[in-house]
C-alpha cells in the first residue's frame, strides 16, 4: 500500500483519472469507465442469458436441469422431426409393403425412393464391409460390378440379404499333393488371363471334384434354368480375372486351395461369412426390399 501511494503521489500526469500506477515513464492505467455500447451489450446479453434460463432447460436441480416455461427439450423436438420425416416416407413405405423387391425396382417412384433410403441403410449396415459406394475392401466382395458369386438378380440380392452366406470349400492340403495343388493353382492363373488350361490341368480338375461346384467351364456356373436364373453354389469364377482373396495370382490360388474357405481346424483358412439381416431380425422385410433395390442399382446385377 505504502508503495502505491508513494507512485500516486508523484503521478506524472495529474488530473489526467489514471490509477496512479506508471511504468517505463509513460506507461500507465487509466480509470476511464467503458463504452457506453459496450455497456448495453453486456446488460443486454446478461438479460438474453436470464430469459433463455427461464423460458428453455438450465438450471442445474440435482441430477436434471430445470424444465423451462416452454417445456422444450432436444429429444422433443428430434422426436417431431421425424414425425415429419414419417409422414413423407409414409406414402412409399405403405406401397413397398405390399410389393417385392422386384416390384419396387421396377417401380420408377419407389426406385427413387429406395435410392435415398436404400444410401442410409447401406450406409448403417453394410459399407463396413463393403465400402461407402460398394467399392468393397480387403476380404470382402465389390459390390458396383457384375462380378457376383450367388447371382446379382434382385430375388438373389434379397435372398443373400436376409439369409447370409457362408462360403464353404474343402481344404486340399491332405487329399493333393504339393505338386497337385501347385498344378491348380497355376491353372487358376491362367484361367484368369484369358489363357486356355492344359489338358493335364483340366483332368485333374474334372478329377477332384473342381467341376462340381467351379462348373465344366470354370466360370462358377452349373446351369441355367429357362427363366435365365443362373444355377450356382458360390464358387468364384475362375475366367474373369476377379480375387475373392487380395492380392489373388498364384501364391493367393495355391492358399485357397490348400487350406480352402471357412474350414474349422485350418488356421490358414479363408474366411467368408455375412450375416443374415433378416433372420437375425436386424432388418424389417421392407428394409430388405428397399436395400435389395439400393444395392441391385450399384452393379446392375444379373
Amino acid at each position: 500500500m505504502n508503495a502505491e501511494k508513494k507512485m500516486a503521489e508523484h503521478n506524472p500526469f495529474p488530473g489526467e483519472n489514471n490509477t496512479g500506477h506508471v511504468w517505463d515513464e509513460n506507461l500507465r492505467e487509466l480509470n476511464n469507465n467503458p463504452p457506453s455500447w459496450w455497456m448495453i451489450g453486456f446488460w443486454a446479453s446478461v438479460i438474453w442469458w436470464v430469459g433463455y434460463g427461464v423460458l428453455y432447460p438450465m438450471w442445474p436441480m440435482g441430477q436434471q436441469p430445470t424444465k423451462g416455461i416452454l417445456g422444450w427439450t432436444q429429444i422433443g423436438e428430434y422426436k417431431d422431426g421425424l414425425k415429419e420425416v414419417d409422414a413423407v416416407r409414409a406414402q412409399h413405405e405403405q406401397k413397398v409393403k405390399s410389393l417385392d423387391a422386384a416390384a419396387v425396382l421396377a417401380d420408377p417412384g419407389l426406385r427413387q425412393y429406395a435410392q435415398a433410403r436404400g444410401k442410409v441403410l447401406f450406409g448403417d449396415y453394410c459399407a463396413a464391409c463393403h465400402g461407402s459406394g460398394g467399392q468393397g475392401n480387403p476380404g470382402y466382395p465389390i459390390l458396383a460390378d457384375d462380378d457376383w458369386l450367388y447371382g446379382g438378380g434382385i430375388a438373389k440380392i434379397s435372398e443373400t440379404i436376409t439369409l447370409g452366406r457362408q462360403g464353404a470349400m474343402p481344404a486340399h492340403v491332405g487329399t493333393l499333393t504339393e505338386q497337385e495343388i501347385d498344378q491348380l493353382a497355376h491353372m487358376v492363373v491362367n484361367l484368369s488371363q484369358g489363357k486356355k488350361a492344359d489338358e493335364p490341368a483340366l483332368a485333374l480338375y474334372r478329377s477332384k471334384g473342381c467341376v462340381a461346384c467351379h462348373g465344366p467351364n470354370g466360370d462358377g456356373v452349373l446351369g441355367t434354368l429357362p427363366d435365365g436364373t443362373v444355377m450356382t453354389v458360390g464358387a468364384a469364377n475362375l475366367l474373369d480375372g476377379i480375387w475373392r482373396f487380395q492380392p489373388g495370382g498364384f501364391e493367393s490360388a495355391k492358399r485357397t486351395i490348400a487350406n480352402g474357405v471357412n474350414q474349422v481346424g485350418q488356421p490358414n483358412t479363408r474366411e467368408a461369412v455375412m450375416p443374415a439381416f433378416g433372420q437375425t431380425g436386424k432388418l424389417s422385410p421392407d428394409q430388405i426390399k428397399i436395400l435389395a433395390a439400393y444395392v441391385h442399382q450399384l452393379g446392375g446385377g444379373k
